[in-house]
């Protein structure tokens, strides 16, 4: 039953439903999926910001999707603390669950400018070769970090802004942490602009990122189709297919939860996916960059054969 008490700054959780037996093997996974990466993308940024040789426009730019797979993922330690409590007894602070929802709405919108800016970067590589280094300075990566980063600020503001202008006089929270639509769906007040600006926010982000996606990549082809430079155009390929294969990872993650939320039997299925639009991102990008990588794979051999050597001289 839901305690109608009005305005009440203790929300409780639903939280993920998991039998006695599974809860242990859960937690294990969850935190060993957390640790894992944690370790992973602090790993790549501080390699990236330490090794002169990877100074380059697009490791620093990648550093911004690992610094939001970390800051995303962080809900995983509120979801660890919450395990072994029984549902009746998962309770947190609203302004924590403010707090909690503008984490996951910026994880989310940062993924989407993060990759779009990281896409003018290899379109810029590309197609104007000889000006990269005029046009890519080092001001050029603050600015287009700034700008990811500020243009999902202002969005997510905006879009929490107005749902806590609402009046709350419900207290569950129907989901394993909160988010924007968890949190107006507490209010019995009106919800339509929330609705208005929620579906215009979703609809300008996804066509933006989508749009800019394929007419950068468009362009991409068009270039090594009239090049005739078959290094350079593996070259492209490599790093471009990675791109696009971390954007297409993050669009299938993201776009699961939203067509499950329209059907109201699929639930959990729906939690388990809504986690898993951090996990899978989060675990595969420091993966998929790395692989790709050869500076990356040059540190990481050094590193490892280095103490072996050692050991046996």
């Amino acid at each position: 039953m839901e305690n109608y008490t009005y305005n009440s700054l203790i929300l409780q959780l639903e939280g993920l439903r998991i039998t006695k037996t599974n809860k242990h093997p859960v937690f294990l996974f969850l935190l060993l999926t957390y640790v894992f990466i944690l370790i992973a993308n602090v790993g790549i940024v501080f390699l990236i910001w330490t090794e002169r040789s990877l100074h380059q426009p697009m490791y620093l730019l990648f550093c911004n999707l690992s610094v939001n797979d970390v800051m995303g993922n962080s809900l995983l330690v509120h979801l660890l603390a919450y395990i072994h409590v029984p549902p009746s007894e998962r309770f947190i602070h609203y302004y924590e669950c403010v707090m909690q929802a503008f984490t996951s709405h910026m994880y989310g919108t940062n993924a989407h400018t993060v990759l779009m800016i990281m896409a003018f970067d290899r379109y810029v590589a590309i197609c104007n070769p000889l000006q990269y280094a005029t046009i890519m300075t080092g001001k050029m990566v603050i600015k287009l970090t700034v700008s990811a980063w500020g243009v999902a600020f202002v969005l997510v503001g905006i879009l929490l802004g107005l749902t806590i202008r609402l009046n709350r006089c419900r207290t569950l929270i129907m989901n394993p942490y909160c988010d924007n639509p968890s949190l107006f769906k507490l209010s019995c007040d009106s919800v339509f602009i929330n609705n208005v600006y929620g579906f215009t926010f979703t609809v300008v982000l996804l066509s933006s990122s989508i749009g800019s996606i394929i007419l950068t990549y468009s362009k991409i082809t068009a270039a090594c189709l009239t090049n005739k430079s078959k290094s350079l155009n593996s070259k492209a390929l490599k790093t471009c297919s990675t791109h696009l294969c971390l954007y297409l990872i993050m669009l299938l993650s993201g776009t699961i939860p939203i067509i499950l939320h329209r059907f109201l039997q699929y639930t959990e299925y729906r939690k388990i996916s809504a986690i898993l639009f951090y996990i899978v991102p989060g675990s595969l990008n420091p993966i998929i960059y790395g692989l790709q990588s050869q500076e990356i794979q040059k540190y990481f051999t050094r590193l490892i054969y280095q103490p072996v050597s050692l050991m046996f001289q």
